[in-house]
């Protein structure tokens, strides 16, 4: 290895003049809490991926459990999540105190075994969580035929539920911003949709994250019988966007009805309390950087793009297995490359991650099952019930990907890896 030592992180955040600018101009506004730069990101978000109602939030995993909170999940109600996951897909279920259902991946797949999904279903389900995993939509064709298929099973807790009448497919989509399938944007595919935000996404606002929804029946009135949630009054001619809406503001600023910006009109400081709820808004300081990613992200996804064809092209003489991030069905936001050394072993899969450090390039492992995990283990689950999660992640390495890359630094990881892979 000739080539002069470099050093690649793993997932810097790509941030220019024109962030630190809208930063610095949102600080001097004297508005730096939730505001209008929060409006406009949550407007511009609905309209990027074909939505009616946007909420921008400190994460995406307060985005997960507001869609439960939405939902007025109950202790005896069961979500069903993949084991093949990061841990916010599962833990916002015990945040509320339902029932978590872990099911296992396909064989060669990180999507969920879509028959054992359906195998899990019973009369106390209420919410499928898939995951966009590494950025390529999740198959929700299939996963809305079962949940169709099992509409029998299904029993409404409140006016909402019944509204949907089914199941409800809340996705987990951290790493699938920009992504679609089938000519439809991640977002507007599942009923609730979750993005990340968070500093080592393709587009962040450094912490932060965003639930939006698209359900047919959002622009309908609410029927002025529904009590949705005690203490929270009717609005006459509310649409359920607008009531889901005004209900995650209530959850995500401590069940105040009234917020900041509200109360600075002259004299209109009085506010209720609602319910002693949660305290996960976005802050005009976050919306700022990303009104600007805003602008940025085409530019961006083109180079991901370029990315990772130069990684496929330089990987087929390697006997490894990486992901389908584009082809006439859909494309991915190429969030993550992962690539599974086939016949390896997770020592050899470390090893490789070792000397990859050793030459100044930072690599990840996406992901080690949440059946593995101490939490869970906790919870009674066992990682010999998950096999084929365990074979996904037993030789997986992640390597380096972002816009950050020069073409050197791409060139730099390929020989690299492909070097060392050879020699194991």
């Amino acid at each position: 290895m000739n080539m002069k030592l470099r050093n690649i992180p793993f997932s810097p955040p790509d941030m220019t003049e024109k962030e630190a600018a809208e930063v610095r101009e949102a600080i001097l506004s004297g508005w730096i809490t939730t505001g209008p730069r929060t409006k406009k990101l949550e407007s511009q978000i609905s309209e990027y991926v074909h939505t009616d109602k946007t909420v921008c939030l400190n994460s995406a995993t307060a985005a997960l459990e507001m869609v439960l909170h939405l939902l007025d999940i109950q202790p005896e109600d069961e979500v069903i999540v993949p084991a093949y996951t990061y841990t916010a897909t599962a833990s916002v279920t015990q945040h509320v105190g339902c029932k978590l259902v872990l099911v296992d991946s396909q064989k060669d797949n990180v999507e969920m075994d879509y028959d054992k999904l359906a195998d899990a279903i019973t009369e106390r389900t209420k919410v499928i969580c898939p995951v966009d995993l590494g950025g390529i939509v999740a198959d929700y064709k299939r996963v809305y035929e079962i949940v169709e298929a099992k509409k029998g099973l299904f029993r409404p807790n409140n006016a909402l539920q019944a509204k949907i009448g089914r199941i409800v497919v809340s996705a987990d989509c951290a790493h699938s911003f920009g992504a679609s399938q089938k000519g439809k944007m991640a977002g507007e595919i599942a009923d609730f949709s979750s993005f990340s935000f968070h500093a080592v996404k393709n587009f962040t606002t450094a912490e932060g994250g965003a639930l939006t929804w698209h359900l047919p029946f959002g622009n309908e009135a609410v029927p002025t019988d529904v009590n949705y949630l005690p203490n929270v009054p009717k609005k006459e001619f509310e649409t359920w966007n607008e009531l889901l809406y005004r209900l995650s503001q209530l959850f995500s600023l401590h069940g105040q009805n009234k917020d900041a910006l509200a109360k600075t009109k002259l004299g209109a400081w009085e506010y209720d309390i609602i319910g002693p709820w949660y305290k996960c808004n976005m802050t005009d300081i976050m919306a700022a950087l990303g009104l600007v990613q805003m602008e940025r992200y085409p530019k961006m996804l083109e180079r991901r793009h370029e990315i990772v064809a130069k990684y496929n092209e330089a990987l087929k003489g390697l006997n490894v297995a990486v992901l389908n991030h584009k082809d006439a069905d859909h494309c991915s936001s190429h969030h993550l490359y992962l690539v599974r050394l086939l016949g390896k072993t997770r020592e050899d899969a470390n090893k490789v991650i070792e000397q990859m450090a050793e030459r100044g390039i930072a690599c990840n492992v996406h992901y080690k099952p949440l059946p593995m995990m101490t939490a869970y283990k906790a919870l009674g689950f066992d990682i010999k019930n998950y096999p084929n999660a365990y074979h996904l992640f037993e030789n997986e390495v992640t390597l380096p990907l972002h816009t950050k890359l020069t073409d050197e630094d791409v060139e730099y990881v390929i020989t690299n890896f492909v070097e060392i892979v050879k020699s194991l």
